[in-house]
């Protein structure tokens, strides 16, 4: 039976983990991979960042509703040593099964990278074993982007459509866009009640806040093929809003300090 100073020491661990402080051993050169069609594989570099102990990095695929997939991408190896303070490659395989994806837009999978650590000598120790999650897309012949653009192409078709007291977010493009922040304005600060969204090529998604907490300048943030931000204002006329050309939320930051000193 556990004592309760054990106890009391896996609540502090486990909150500790919750509250995001808690950081693994392994980490990854990016937020997301681009896997274009005729690429054989893809490789994501991974770090141990403990510089006294190895690890081992287990890694596994899931398709987009979280479950394990054999195919048609496959992770190799499934499982390996990371010594302390090293380096080494995951590659995802391209695998026949592949050209059974849709050809017309890209598809989405996950990567899964769990962090096994060494088994502790010392008695009553908890471990935590951390685990990243990456999206993985894979784009058929003639969705190549341009990789100097750091954006997603299309992005001035997407519409906001008012349904009732919310606002739906309707996606024509081939790709897909992850949003992550929603404003009142290009200038205003991100609202606490949005739920991050995904919303997959030539789909509708309904978003969280209300058509009255988000005004008639909407803001939404998404997320580039590099994992930066960008933001993509809306101007609404009636009950429909049209994207505008997305910003880099560096240069709205540059703007209104440079609109401070010329009022000052």
């Amino acid at each position: 039976m556990w004592t309760k100073a054990i106890l009391i020491k896996l609540w502090a661990i486990l909150a500790l983990a919750a509250s995001g402080n808690a950081h693994g051993a392994l980490t990854v050169d990016r937020s997301r991979l681009i896997l274009n069609q005729g690429e054989k594989s893809i490789s994501l570099n991974v770090t141990n960042r403990n510089e006294k102990d190895p690890y081992l990095a287990q890694g596994w695929m899931e398709d987009v509703d979280g479950k394990k997939i054999s195919g048609p991408l496959m992770v190799l190896p499934p499982v390996q040593r990371v010594e302390a303070g090293g380096k080494t490659l995951v590659r995802i395989q391209v695998l026949p099964a592949i050209s059974s994806l849709p050809t017309d837009r890209e598809s989405v999978f996950y990567l899964n990278l769990r962090e096994i650590p060494p088994k502790s000598d010392k008695a009553n120790v908890l471990t935590l074993a951390m685990q990243i999650r990456l999206k993985v897309f894979y784009r058929p012949k003639g969705l190549n982007v341009d990789p100097m653009s750091d954006t997603v192409p299309g992005t001035e078709t997407l519409t906001l459509i008012k349904q009732g007291n919310q606002y739906e977010v309707h996606n024509p493009t081939p790709y897909h866009f992850s949003f992550v922040e929603i404003r009142r304005s290009l200038t205003g600060n991100g609202l606490a009640r949005f739920e991050p969204v995904m919303v997959a090529p030539k789909s509708r998604q309904l978003l969280s806040p209300t058509v009255s907490e988000l005004g008639s300048t909407p803001v939404l943030m998404f997320v580039s093929d590099y994992g930066s931000q960008r933001l993509l204002p809306f101007i609404c006329n009636g009950n429909t809003c049209q994207a505008e050309k997305s910003r880099i939320p560096n240069e709205i930051s540059f703007r209104q300090q440079q609109a401070v000193r010329n009022d000052s």
